[in-house]
């Protein structure tokens, strides 16, 4: 069966496919600077970050092509659907993230958007990096080889 969520978390976002893409080393969480109507977009749940990345912009650090959509409810006053999203971090954490990335070639990829236990929007953060073809074959071959010795086992006994 599969793991029951966590009460707190209100996941608005999953990227599923970094795990597969990146070998993911740490995570953080992190805030994320939203306007109202992202707000409201988001509690909707239709939000699409898979193929959206964090990198530097001056001395903060950014949630890049991320897919937040428009409010339908809301006027002129709309935000861009993949603006350039500040995330809030503290600054120790930041200059850590920014320097693997620069000198070690990790890249930081979001792995979920949710909404934590006191309602503000999280994102959590993953350093990883790239997975070559023949990992991605070994990791595909690892998860085959867990299903079926699970299944073995159910069986069995």
């Amino acid at each position: 069966m599969a793991p029951k969520p966590d009460p707190g978390r209100r996941v608005v976002a999953d990227n599923r496919s970094a795990r597969y893409h990146y070998a993911i080393e740490d995570t953080l969480e992190a805030g994320i600077a939203l306007t109202g109507t992202e707000v409201k977009s988001l509690r909707g749940g239709k939000a699409t970050i898979g193929e959206s990345y964090a990198g530097p912009s001056g001395n903060d650090l950014m949630l890049f092509n991320a897919y937040i959509p428009e409010y339908l409810e809301a006027n002129r006053f709309n935000h861009d659907t993949k603006r350039p999203r500040r995330l809030l971090l503290h600054r120790r954490q930041i200059n850590k993230l920014i320097g693997a990335t620069q000198r070690q070639g990790y890249t930081v990829i979001p792995l979920k958007i949710y909404f934590n236990d006191k309602g503000r929007a999280k994102v959590e953060l993953g350093l990883g990096k790239g997975k070559q073809l023949h990992d991605k074959r070994e990791s595909v071959k690892q998860r085959d080889w867990d299903r079926d010795k699970a299944r073995l086992m159910r069986d069995k006994g």
